[in-house]
């Protein structure tokens, strides 16, 4: 079996400016990185032709460590509709530094369901998340110093909020002192830094939908409060037009190709258990303007990725899917189904059925934001076909679309079925009004407690002393209307990382509330989440090399 760089190597690319031309990009508009990527300027985008497509959510049930191959679902769902002779586009998420190094090897899809050039994605790319890096750790350095230059004129603050952000998974960072040494080498002060992935300013930028809206969010951005209480930002800081230039290339989003020459935006990556877990809506819209069907993808299962898609995203772009596509694995069924992790891949048919009730908890979430929803299994070559006849079964049971899909070891041809289902089911039947599960009103209270208790079927939520005191500054400050953002375990519906499957009755506590203000939203912290993220044990980066020159062991 070919591993997937050998398989990214044998595509034969198309140069990005001939992709761009096929979709109507005129070739001058692109900004190229080389000859198979570029960045395309956001003010190609055309709304009217946005409200014409046809957007696909490609989500999955709660996921192994390994993942349920959403991105590469998604990658052979757009090569599939291309093969049908539909205009599909796929709008996706970068990949993290840390995950690549850490855990996962690489991200940019798997097999012959590949965004291309694989290396370059997973290695830098264009740049976009080390321009992120850079603006927020400018923005750190400005307000240190601004403390630092005011020391002596009356000016402190009570409590900072802004830390340092990196693109690596490093647990010793997580808590630091600065500013030791002499007076000169700055004010001593307790510190730490989160994954860049997790920075406020990766989601404004997948948040805002133009240049100005980006600059407008920065200024808003909270630093912390000073001894009269009251709030600090980087617009007292003056220095919001200066992190925006940081920012100006970056807020472009990028264009390159699938291993069948289908065109993909991918930009913007946000985890979904720390973050709102959704690419850039510049880069959705782009895709929606440039194509009849747009396919993307929110981060681990849909009680993460897909609610804050539709709560956060949807809410706040204007945007309704007109398909939810769940993806299911028998490893993932069997992990719920009380199978041990060693022996997910051998046949259980009794794990299978147990694990079913995960699958339909989801299903049923996605329904209540008023979705249709249909079901792909992501075959691995360890399934057998009496545990996919058995979740096909099922499917029609609870009366749910169902799609084999083998996109991994055949690309589009793989994933015809998916997507003739896909097409069936836009058109047959009127698309439902989108349902959120909370009002903007809501208190913020109410609002974590109807995900808690509607998404992820919590009986109680309690509050840490700190989250309490958060929240009164959120409603004292007037912006409780702001969606919620819940940072959780990505392998249970509770905060326990080991309940698989489906609890009910389970209470769940906010130990801390953070406010994106710049990104609008409010990040309530459950169980023992990090916002940095350990290594493994045998981390990826052991295994990767270049070797004659070739880049080796990214996946």
């Amino acid at each position: 079996m070919k591993t997937d760089i050998q398989i990214a190597r044998e595509a034969k690319l198309e140069r990005i400016n001939a992709i761009a031309e096929r979709m109507g990009i005129p070739a001058d508009d692109v900004y190229n990185y080389g000859p198979y990527m570029a960045k395309v300027p956001l003010t190609l985008i055309d709304e009217e032709r946005c409200k014409r497509n046809h957007l696909i959510l490609v989500t999955a049930i709660t996921p192994t460590k390994a993942g349920n191959g959403k991105t590469t679902v998604s990658v052979g769902l757009a090569q599939a509709l291309c093969q049908l002779g539909k205009n599909a586009v796929a709008a996706l998420r970068e990949p993290s530094l840390g995950p690549c190094f850490g855990m996962k090897g690489g991200a940019a899809g798997g097999g012959y369901s590949q965004v291309l050039p694989m290396e370059n994605i997973n290695l830098h790319f264009t740049g976009d998340f080390h321009a992120i890096t850079s603006a927020h750790n400018m923005i750190t350095a400005l307000l240190d110093n601004y403390i630092y230059q005011n020391r002596n004129h009356g000016f402190g603050l009570r409590q900072i909020l802004w830390k340092r952000v990196l693109d690596v998974n490093d647990r010793s960072l997580r808590n630091v002192v600065t500013g030791l040494g002499k007076t000169v080498d700055g004010v001593p002060s307790q510190s730490g830094f989160d994954i860049t992935p997790a920075s406020e300013i990766m989601a404004i930028m997948c948040l805002a939908t133009d240049m100005h809206d980006l600059r407008r969010r920065i200024g808003k951005i909270l630093l912390g409060y000073t001894f009269e209480d009251e709030p600090f930002t980087v617009d007292d800081l003056g220095v919001a037009g200066a992190i925006t230039v940081l920012l100006k290339d970056a807020l472009n989003p990028n264009l390159v190709q699938t291993l069948e020459n289908t065109p993909a935006f991918v930009h913007g990556g946000p985890f979904a258990n720390i973050a709102h877990g959704c690419n850039s809506v510049i880069a959705t819209k782009m895709a929606m303007t440039y194509s009849d069907y747009a396919i993307t993808e929110a981060g681990f299962g849909a009680d993460l990725g897909a609610e804050k898609f539709f709560n956060i995203k949807c809410r706040k772009a204007g945007l309704t899917p007109s398909l939810t596509v769940i993806v299911a694995t028998a490893q993932g069924l069997k992990m719920h189904g009380g199978v041990p992790e060693n022996d997910i891949k051998k046949e259980n048919l009794d794990g299978i059925r147990r694990g079913f009730e995960n699958m339909d908890k989801h299903i049923a979430n996605m329904r209540k934001f008023g979705q249709k929803v249909v079901v792909t299994f992501n075959r691995y070559a360890t399934d057998t076909d009496a545990e996919i006849a058995l979740v096909a079964e099922h499917c029609r049971a609870i009366g749910v679309g169902f799609a084999i899909n083998n996109v991994f070891a055949e690309g589009g041809k793989g994933g015809l079925e998916l997507a003739k289902l896909v097409v069936d089911t836009i058109e047959n039947g009127d698309a439902q009004p989108l349902q959120f599960t909370y009002a903007d009103g809501d208190s913020v209270k109410t609002k974590i407690e109807k995900i808690a208790r509607e998404i992820y079927g919590a009986a109680k939520v309690h509050y840490s002393a700190v989250a309490e005191k958060m929240i009164q500054q959120i409603e004292k400050r007037g912006i409780a209307h702001y969606p919620v953002c819940i940072a959780k375990t990505q392998y249970s519906f509770s905060a326990d990382p080991k309940a698989y499957n489906v609890t009910e009755g389970f209470e769940m506590t906010v130990r801390e509330v953070v406010i994106n203000n710049g990104a609008e939203m409010i990040v309530a912290i459950m169980g023992d989440i990090m916002r940095m993220p350990g290594l493994p044990k045998d981390p990826q980066a052991r295994r990767i090399d270049i070797i004659k020159g070739q880049v080796e062991g990214l996946s």
